[in-house]
């Protein structure tokens, strides 16, 4: 499989959305997309949905799948809007449920179940999943979330919030049931991947006015 991969940052969140396809088949995979909101007028727009989805016209691919590597804190998920328009399916890890049912009742959501039943694939840790061509491992990976998840797509992993750039480091530690030991263990659970050469993380947020790396 030829693995071609396609970051685009959202400036706002300091987000990077990966794009991630097989060149042979064309099948594709969307890693944490983002919905726009602005917080001033309560607003939510597309704009960034928009343009993913006029790259993947562009390109000629076929959306199997979007991502989400845990619960974003910072931004509203984009991945049920690409559900509507490419019928791909939503993965989340298994532990969602938990991080859904913390908040259930922080916020008390009238109906709400926190049953996962919002996600089509709920991911076990070392589980493989299909995506048309593309073959994805669910890694998970807690301590910033109970959920937090990376994927391994052939030699690329994507970590989400659970690992940084070097000068920058880890996601925090403090949001509902983190916890920083576990989030250790995580990390080393990735550095004894041996098939792992290349990393993507979450977030770029450039410390010290560096240029974007990911």
């Amino acid at each position: 499989m030829a693995l071609a991969i396609e970051a685009s940052f959202h400036p706002a969140t300091w987000t990077l959305t990966y794009l991630v396809w097989d060149v042979d088949t064309l099948d594709a995979v969307v890693v944490d997309p983002v919905l726009d909101y602005e917080p001033a007028t309560v607003g939510v727009s597309t704009d960034t949905v928009d343009a993913l989805s006029k790259r993947l016209a562009e390109l000629g691919l076929n959306l199997r799948a979007t991502l989400e590597t845990h619960a974003h804190a910072d931004h509203i998920t984009g991945a049920d809007e690409l559900r509507k328009r490419f019928g791909s399916q939503v993965v989340a890890g298994a532990r969602i449920v938990e991080v859904q049912a913390f908040f259930g009742e922080v916020f008390d959501f009238p109906g709400f179940e926190p049953d996962g039943s919002d996600f089509d694939v709920l991911a076990r840790d070392g589980q493989m999943l299909e995506a048309g061509s593309l073959r994805i491992q669910a890694i998970a990976t807690p301590g910033h979330t109970p959920a937090c998840t990376t994927y391994r797509i052939g030699d690329a992993i994507f970590t989400g919030d659970t690992l940084f750039m070097p000068d920058f480091g880890t996601g925090r530690c403090d949001f509902p049931n983190g916890d920083a030991s576990v989030l250790y263990d995580s990390i080393q659970k990735l550095y004894q991947l041996p098939e792992a050469k290349r990393v993507f993380v979450g977030h770029g947020y450039q410390p010290g006015g560096r240029d974007l790396a990911y």
